[in-house]
């Protein structure tokens, strides 16, 4: 087996690939590549027995047909140094010997039989087909995947659930903390699922969708799915369980309105979080009439600060404490110019939400509050 590919296009496909590597895994061979020459086509696959990523490249002079596992570490470390030259592979299937030429020299290491390399599982025969903008998928991911639970006592917040319906898809994903809903009008599925995507296949996907992919089709099974883009596709499996019911969670009726620029609020937020108390990093809210007054103190180290931001306020003068961390993040991934945020008392969730919703699409996050102690 032999075949010759650009050095620049092939570390980029190696380095996307190598994104569902773990740094340590349980069976050694995932420590490998899987490489399947076939018909002048390059597949490279990576797995972590969870998720599996696949990218295939066209190569120039193949010679043959074959497969071996070869060390993804040792490759990376090696194109990596001669990325801008042509590269020759040469595979002697007896004794798995890999030899890479380039234009000044070559490497010789060992490959791995391609049969030790796990194969992921087939679809199920009743898997449903979806094909739809490569755009709503990364945006709906990227408006979410930040609110994921890091925590693994509750597995089915620990990814963002995919609900899909005949109208729209919606993006969910929450801590118990905060919780985002992204819902996106744009397409028209005509069907109705639902599953939980675990963050990291998310985040690759999220990682490796680019500018010039315009449709990602999506074939969703009973254990999992998988995502074809371009030159790449993705499998992963669902985190099982049930996603709570994430409609019921935000508040029907929270009747005190404060619309604020976000870019103000957002610095404000960072400067005043720096003195947030490193147990609970709550920063308290004051609302009046036309004023926000954000102010943190931390008693252990005798340090505080105050910020007053102008806003519209309607309502009853208020206090309420929130999470300075939980804030500045959803402030910096709601987007729009002015942020809307509805509260009702001290007690219960405040929504956060752009004041003007992009086309096709309507996002909104709750943030639960913390206990204010006078």
């Amino acid at each position: 087996m032999r075949f010759n590919i650009d050095g620049k296009l092939f570390q980029q496909q190696l380095q996307a690939v190598n994104k569902v590597i773990n740094s340590k895994n349980a069976l050694s061979i995932l420590d490998n590549f899987l490489f399947e020459l076939e018909d002048g086509m390059l597949k490279i696959t990576g797995s972590d027995q969870e998720n599996i990523v696949s990218s295939c490249v066209e190569v120039m002079d193949p010679e043959g047909n074959g497969a071996i596992a070869v060390p993804a570490k040792t490759l990376l470390e090696i194109t990596k140094e001669i990325s801008n030259q042509p590269l020759t592979f040469s595979l002697n299937e007896t004794t798995n010997e890999i030899n890479v030429s380039f234009l000044t020299g070559h490497f010789n290491f060992m490959g791995i039989n391609a049969d030790e390399y796990p194969r992921g599982e087939k679809m199920d025969g009743d898997a449903q087909v979806l094909e739809i903008p490569a755009s709503v998928v990364k945006k709906g991911i990227e408006k979410t995947i930040y609110a994921v639970s890091l925590e693994t006592i509750r597995p089915m917040m620990t990814g963002i659930y995919w609900d899909i319906h005949e109208g729209d898809i919606t993006f969910v994903a929450s801590d118990t903390h905060k919780l985002v809903r992204y819902i996106n009008y744009e397409v028209s599925p005509e069907i109705v699922r639902s599953f939980i995507m675990p963050a990291k296949p998310a985040s690759i996907l999220k990682g490796i969708l680019d500018k010039d992919v315009d449709t990602v089709k999506i074939t969703i099974g009973a254990k999992g799915a998988r995502f074809e883009f371009g030159a790449y596709t993705l499998t992963c499996r669902f985190i099982k369980g049930n996603y709570p019911n994430y409609n019921r969670v935000i508040p029907a009726t929270n009747p005190f309105t404060v619309q604020v620029d976000r870019e103000t609020f957002l610095n404000a937020m960072r400067r005043v979080a720096i003195f947030a108390s490193k147990a609970s990093n709550l920063v308290k809210f004051d609302l009046s009439a036309a004023l926000m007054k954000l102010s943190a103190q931390d008693l252990d180290y005798g340090t505080s600060a105050e910020e007053r931001v102008m806003c519209e306020y309607e309502g009853n003068p208020l206090t309420i404490g929130f999470n300075a961390s939980f804030t500045v993040e959803i402030l910096s991934n709601l987007g729009g110019e002015t942020v809307v945020m509805r509260l009702s008392d001290p007690a219960r969730p405040g929504i956060f939400e752009p004041l003007e919703q992009e086309p096709n699409e309507n996002i909104v996050t709750i943030q639960m509050p913390l206990q204010v102690i006078e």
